[in-house]
C-alpha cells in the first residue's frame, strides 16, 4: 500500500484556500457589519428629540450605500444639519444654541462599529 504524501505545492494550495475562505467570510461580515451600524445610527438620530415643526428633519434620516460606504444623512431637512448641530447667529442679533445630536451619534456608531468588526474578525 502505498501512502500518498502531499508535497509542498499542495500544502501551499490549502493554505490559499483556507485564507481566501477566511478573506471572503471577513468581508461579507463587514458589510453586514456596515450596514447594522447605519441602520441603529438612522434609528437613533430618529428616535432623539428634534425640533417638531413639522417632523421632516427626524423623519429625513436615512442611509444609502456608495461604492461599500454606508452614508448616513438627512435626505429631507439636509440644510440644518449644520444649524442645529453647530448653532448659528439670529436675524435680530443673539446666537441659537447648538444641539448636539449627530456627533454623538457618531461616536456610538463607530463604538458599534469596533465591536462588531471585532465578532467578525474573531469568527
Amino acid at each position: 500500500m502505498a501512502s500518498k504524501i502531499k508535497g509542498i505545492g499542495d500544502l501551499s494550495n490549502d493554505i490559499s484556500k483556507a485564507l481566501s475562505t477566511f478573506t471572503n467570510e471577513v468581508t461579507e461580515g463587514l458589510e453586514e457589519a456596515k450596514d447594522k451600524v447605519a441602520k441603529n445610527t438612522v434609528k437613533n438620530l430618529k428616535s432623539l428629540d428634534h425640533p417638531k415643526l413639522t417632523g421632516d428633519y427626524a423623519k429625513g434620516w436615512a442611509k444609502k450605500k456608495i461604492g461599500t460606504a454606508q452614508i448616513v444623512h438627512n435626505r429631507t431637512e439636509y440644510q440644518l444639519t449644520h444649524l442645529l448641530e453647530k448653532g448659528h447667529a439670529k436675524a435680530g442679533g443673539g446666537r441659537v444654541t447648538a444641539i448636539r445630536h449627530i456627533e454623538p451619534a457618531e461616536d456610538k456608531a463607530i463604538e458599534e462599529y469596533l465591536k462588531e468588526v471585532e465578532k467578525v474578525i474573531r469568527g
